[in-house]
């Protein structure tokens, strides 16, 4: 890894933690990061000439795999028309018209640049359209760097979140409520308190952002008809599971209707995108018909929706998700398997083309859960997967990706690689 090892002390001079997103920079795992200089299908290739199997996804967006030759040729077509424009462009109304077509609580969209303007967006809609500041998010839960919800529980349901990121005024902070996820009479407990302050619930339905964390059976039920009860919004962020768990995302899957739903990733191709979707009657709240201020000069980039519509259609084209639920179910099953074999404390939580690494002893359910699995085990697995040649996210705390590219010959040498990488921790 010279190239990479090179790479990064020089980023390092110019750039803080010589990473433009913290998690690249391997600190939870150990080592210094490769840089990709190109991928392919279900391929990195690093600086060093080295091929990763990649279970990274570029943190989702590439279900088709990477570089896949119809995103690729949508993006040309779009190109040769000019980059930007600073207008409305055809674009925009294509994807509106897509989203609205397949997820199911979608009647209006605002399109932005990436998933924590979309979370932003749709928390200041809330709060506009409800009149009220409190909001409730859950431990565990990440939403993008937005300051109100950039908070940790403490102790007991009713406490206010402290912000656990310097530059946060702790008044920001304490507008947000965070409970436990899957605690339903936490939920109510709160909501019995402050009654008609909250203007909204955000939630990821299925927390992937300190791994793979499934809901309760009338979890999210619970929190449809309580926000109902009391007249707060209830946010969906599918930006990870939007169309990548079903083609309408958890909401389809769980026949769950929000009123927004915060979009990004497979909606870009692989580009910057975001949005906002959801009911008409809350979504006109936006400028200009409505108070609620959210513009973006690059909003509707053309380039990003072209990549993003040609990978919506493939999705609805090809009906690739029992295809990977088979290829997800084939990596649980084999790693559930092998560390029963071992006496490896291991949770393997999947559903769909996303699966997380918990070294745990009991399934995990919630975020508190999940920070007391064996990270060390986790880090040694990772570099030994590293090893074989495969990719996994660097962190304890992050979900894998799968995508269509990822074949069964070559899923079946990766879920081969990945078992002797368990055996060897």
């Amino acid at each position: 890894m010279h190239k990479s090892n090179d790479l990064f002390e020089t980023a390092k001079k110019y750039i803080p933690g010589g990473v433009n997103s913290p998690v690249r920079a391997f600190r939870s795992v150990g080592g210094t990061p490769f840089f990709t200089k190109r991928a392919e299908g279900p391929f990195l290739y690093t600086a060093d000439d080295e091929r990763l199997t990649d279970f990274v996804c570029t943190w989702g967006p590439a279900l088709h795999g990477h570089n896949h030759p119809e995103i690729r040729d949508a993006i040309q077509v779009a190109l040769e028309q000019g980059t930007s424009f600073g207008t409305p462009n055809p674009y925009e109304v294509e994807m509106a018209q897509l989203i609205e077509k397949i997820v199911p609580s979608v009647e209006k969209v605002r399109m932005c640049n990436s998933g924590t303007e979309a979370t932003m967006s749709a928390i200041r809609l809330a709060r506009g359209y409800t009149q009220r500041n409190k909001i409730i998010k859950f431990s565990g839960c990440y939403h993008g760097h937005v300051d109100s919800l950039l908070v940790q529980a403490g102790s007991g349901a009713l406490t206010l979140g402290n912000p656990n990121s310097a530059g946060i005024p702790e008044s920001f902070a304490n507008e947000t409520i965070v409970i436990a996820y899957n605690d339903e009479a936490a939920l109510a407990q709160v909501f019995d308190h402050y009654k008609d302050e909250i203007a909204c619930v955000i939630v990821e339905p299925y927390p992937a952002n300190c791994g793979l964390i499934l809901p309760n059976t009338n979890f999210l039920s619970t929190l449809r008809q309580i926000t109902t009860q009391h007249q707060a919004i209830l946010i969906f962020d599918e930006v990870m599971t939007g169309f990548r768990i079903a083609l309408g995302g958890v909401q389809e899957k769980e026949g769950i209707t929000p009123d927004l739903t915060a979009m990004g990733k497979i909606i870009g191709g692989g580009l910057p995108v975001g949005a906002i979707g959801g009911k008409a009657e809350i979504m006109d709240h936006f400028a200009p018909d409505g108070p609620v201020y959210q513009a973006g000069t690059l909003s509707g980039n053309p380039l990003a929706l072209a990549a993003g519509i040609a990978s919506l259609k493939k999705c609805i084209r090809d009906n690739p998700y029992p295809l990977l639920e088979k290829l997800g179910n084939r990596v649980k099953t084999a790693l559930d398997e092998t560390a029963k074999e071992k006496g490896i404390p291991l949770q393997v939580p999947q559903v769909g083309s996303m699966f997380a690494l918990f070294f745990s002893e009991k399934p995990v359910t919630n975020f508190a859960e999940a920070t007391q699995s064996n990270t060390d085990l986790f880090t040694t697995f990772f570099n030994q997967a590293l090893n074989h040649k495969i990719y996994l996210p660097p962190s304890a705390y992050e979900t894998c990706f799968i995508s269509t590219a990822h074949d069964s010959t070559i899923m079946e040498s990766a879920v081969e690689g990945l078992c002797d990488a368990l055996k060897k921790i």
